[in-house]
């Protein structure tokens, strides 16, 4: 299990590279070989780079889906929609392409942030709005989303 861990901020160019912080190429470098997939966010405009491993192990949960059942189908479709493989150049840029910049709304300044095993690809407007309007919620999310969870320690902080 891969287990990134920070936010970097980029510029764009024109083309839509990206040149990756030294810091997180580093955390990439085991996996540069086999290149990344790219695809839009289910739930927020931007984007996500998963390293290959990653990917295969989410499509293999996906291909489970029995694609007679509509929503399935409509669901793999849609999940699947616009992604792209996706490898560093030798400079150590990611090219972002067009359909997926415009989706993102990725323009200039970048902000690349861990998600525990895939980078989400931001707008940094749109990120720190993100991060702005849900500062107020995160405290009773947390408590939701970890405060049930239970194991040998007594409790994550």
């Amino acid at each position: 299990m891969i287990n990134l861990i920070g936010t970097y901020e980029a510029k764009a160019d024109a083309k839509g590279r990206i040149v990756l912080s030294v810091a997180l190429k580093k955390q990439l470098q085991p996996m540069l070989q086999d290149g990344f997939v790219l695809k839009r966010s289910v739930f927020q405009p931007c984007l996500e780079l998963y390293p290959m491993s990653e990917w295969n192990v989410l499509m293999a949960q996906v291909n489970k889906l029995n694609r007679f059942v509509k929503k399935n189908n409509d669901f793999i479709r849609r999940f699947t929609a616009g992604v792209k493989i996706v490898e560093l150049d030798a400079s150590g840029r990611l090219l972002i392409p067009k359909d997926l910049q415009m989706f993102a709304e990725i323009d200039k300044n970048v902000v690349f942030s861990s998600a525990v095993n895939i980078i989400e690809i931001w707008d940094k407007d749109k990120y720190e709005k993100a991060i702005d309007d849900s500062t107020d919620e995160f405290g009773s999310l947390a408590e939701e989303v970890m405060g049930n969870v239970t194991g040998e320690q007594d409790g994550i902080s």
